[in-house]
């Protein structure tokens, strides 16, 4: 698993709102057509570079799994966020980065355009952009590679987590085994593999404790011209003697988050390792 983690540092205590997923994902895709578009008539239907366009393949492609996503807190003191790209996309850098500069400096953020003036960029801890500049890029995309293993840890869930089962999204409470399979099934999504929905082998652990709760969300789809429930599961568990596999698993679904609209900042989990 190849990735990329671009973070944005606003340098402004300018607040945002509760959730900023769905409007990073938005304007980020306004900027990104204007850096990508090659077609005179600027529309994506029956375009003949849409094959190769980085913001049809992210945004207008159907029934295709998205390789990037945003990542967020909620309630956070300001609009700092991090974004994460996936094996192949990893090439498309430059383009992303020029998107992402478009969009904090030129086009600004939120119905008040809200622009930042001492934006930095970094591209896995590596300065990449400052003083509206940018600098050389040296780095290569990093290889999920887990070398740590503990078997007791407490898991958080820091966005809502949504997933379906028995054909309605979980509410207010989760297994593991949810949160394992999903990540397991992203995996091979983002590698190109085919889809699968069951685990190859049989995990193993103890949940003695648990917290969760619904987390309502709401975004307004300017393309729908409605507005959309994100509600999902938030939370935390400790999980003690949990396999070497699951802990992995754990820590892969870190980077590439759980459940589904990862792409808007949700599902976003954190690995605690507990000692005694």
């Amino acid at each position: 698993m190849k990735y990329h983690k671009i973070e944005v540092k606003t340098n402004s205590s300018a607040k945002p709102p509760f959730y900023t997923g769905s409007m990073l994902r938005g304007a980020f895709g306004y900027t990104l057509k204007q850096v990508t578009c090659i077609n005179p008539s600027y529309k994506c239907e029956g375009c003949f570079g849409a094959d190769n366009c980085l913001y049809y393949e992210f945004y207008e492609k159907k029934n295709s799994f998205h390789k990037f996503r945003f990542d967020i807190n909620l309630g956070a003191k300001n609009y700092d966020f991090n974004l994460y790209l996936f094996e192949d996309v990893c090439i498309k850098l430059p383009y992303i980065l020029s998107a992402l500069e478009k969009l904090m400096v030129k086009k600004g953020l939120g119905r008040g355009e809200l622009k930042f003036e001492n934006v930095t960029i970094f591209i896995d801890k590596m300065v990449v952009y400052e003083n509206s500049e940018f600098k050389k890029i040296t780095t290569s995309p990093k290889e999920f590679l887990n070398d740590i293993y503990c078997p007791n840890i407490k898991l958080k869930l820091l966005t809502p987590i949504r997933i379906k089962k028995g054909n309605r999204f979980l509410q207010d409470s989760i297994e593991l085994t949810d949160i394992l399979r999903s990540i397991n099934q992203r995996k091979s999504e983002i590698e190109g593999k085919e889809r699968t929905f069951k685990l190859d082998y049989e995990p193993k652990f103890l949940v003695p404790m648990s917290n969760f709760k619904k987390q309502e969300l709401v975004r307004k789809s300017n393309r729908q011209k409605t507005k959309m429930k994100m509600d999902g599961v938030v939370g935390e568990m400790v999980v003690m003697n949990l396999d070497k596999k699951s802990y992995e698993l754990l820590k892969l679904g870190e980077i590439i988050g759980v459940g589904k609209q990862t792409v808007m900042g949700l599902g976003k989990i954190e690995v605690e390792n507990l000692e005694f």
